[in-house]
């Protein structure tokens, strides 16, 4: 490892306590977006590792592989060098300073037979607010040989969650608790600092900014429900890249829907170019002829090729390829990702935050979509209001239009 690192004071107060063996048996870093904790956290855990019993097995964990790989390993290897980490995901293992490292996702509530059976001498734990309660218990009875402890990260969520109520919160728990800020991180440019505050809005500003844990409630889009009119245009931009087009399919009272999305030059900001709406009950062919109708017209107007639909819908999914393959019709249709609809609604509200997101004018049901947006009421969890009173099929066609190029558009955002 670099001896040229250097570290903020909140980093400094963390390697002091590993140096003077205070760590606690669970260890947490929680707070705030680029705050450097997980930088310090993987700079923790592999002087700790490497201070450990070689005959142990050790776990790194994040909601999926993928997520862990792009948020630590590859972190870590840099860290460290490639000679003192090594891992593979087909083999879920590693190999850090000489000690096993085995690598695991933990994304929904089967995940914890990944680890029923395991001995550990140690555990790293990437998000920990996405684990599921039952994987976490099961990781804490598998830290059994002495000595044994957990490191891990996350962001604040809402306070009745069990990490909060049940760990944090706990005074019987053995826990160390640091907080830590963007404001701790001395080694972002002011400017910078400035600019990613201004991406956050609401509760999510609350949370990813303040590093409170803080409930959300009232208008999930609350600068776009203010000024819609920050963000509507008449006239599309001139340097689209290309476009994608989503789509919702309705029934029980809910709208088939189809959002067509540009993305400008380098991803640097999103355009809501047409819509489609209908709510009336219709017959698979009026709903085929009118999706394939407006995928045309799209594909006339703009570059576009790929089409993400509701995947819960296989039978209507399959009518629109035929009926678009005997159209002729040049586009793929896949599935939509159908990701964390919180994930989504904090794509959207970064972009809106940042004014890098905008719709044209005729766009009303999904204007409408945006402005009256809510989370749902006295919720113990986080959810989107979806009772039938607003209008989330436009919502969900927007979101299944830009799921598959949500990383792309962060990375524009770091790239500047």
């Amino acid at each position: 490892m670099s001896n040229d690192l250097i570290f903020t004071v909140k980093q400094q107060e963390l390697m002091s306590l590993l140096k003077h063996n205070k760590l606690h048996r669970l260890n947490l870093l929680e707070g705030s977006v680029r705050s450097g904790k997980t930088w310090i956290s993987l700079i923790l855990w592999a002087f700790w590792i490497a201070d450990r019993p070689t005959d142990y097995a050790y776990l790194m964990s994040a909601k999926t592989l993928q997520t862990l790989k792009r948020n630590c390993l590859m972190l870590l290897q840099e860290l460290v060098g490639e000679d003192n980490f090594k891992y593979s995901l087909s083999t879920k293992e590693g190999k850090l300073f000489g000690r096993k490292i085995l690598l695991e996702g933990a994304n929904d509530a089967k995940s914890e037979n990944k680890i029923r059976g395991m001995t550990l001498g140690g555990a790293y734990c990437d998000e920990l607010t996405l684990f599921p309660k039952d994987f976490f218990s099961m990781l804490l009875s598998r830290l059994s040989v002495k000595g044994a402890k957990l490191i891990a990260t996350t962001n604040p969520d809402v306070p009745t969650h069990w990490l909060k109520k049940e760990y944090i919160d706990n005074p019987k728990v053995d826990m160390l608790v640091l907080r830590f800020l963007i404001d701790d991180n001395t080694t972002l440019p002011e400017e910078y600092v400035r600019e990613i505050k201004k991406e956050y809005t609401g509760v999510y500003f609350e949370r990813f900014i303040r590093g409170n844990w803080v409930a959300a409630e009232g208008v999930i889009y609350p600068l776009f429900a203010d000024k819609p009119s920050r963000y509507i245009i008449d006239t599309p931009p001139d340097n689209l890249m290309f476009v994608t087009i989503g789509g919702d399919f309705g029934g029980n009272g809910s709208a088939h829907t189809l959002n067509a999305t540009g993305f400008t030059k380098g991803f640097q900001s999103i355009v809501t170019l047409d819509e489609y709406y209908r709510k009336e009950t219709i017959s698979p062919y009026e709903l085929e002829n009118d999706f394939c109708t407006f995928i045309e017209g799209v594909c006339r107007r703009w570059k576009c090729t790929e089409v993400y639909l509701d995947s819960a819908e296989q039978i209507l999914i399959k009518g629109v390829r035929l009926a678009a393959q005997r159209r002729k019709l040049k586009v793929n249709i896949h599935n939509a990702r159908k990701g964390s609809i919180n994930n989504r609604i904090l794509f959207y509200n970064r972009l809106i935050a940042a004014d890098r997101y905008k719709i044209m004018s005729h766009c009303k049901h999904t204007i409408e979509a945006f402005q009256t947006a809510i989370w749902k009421p006295n919720a113990a969890t986080e959810i989107r209001l979806d009772d039938g009173s607003i209008n989330i099929d436009s919502l969900d066609a927007q979101e299944y239009s830009t799921e598959a190029y949500m990383s792309n558009v962060f990375d524009a955002e770091r790239k500047n």
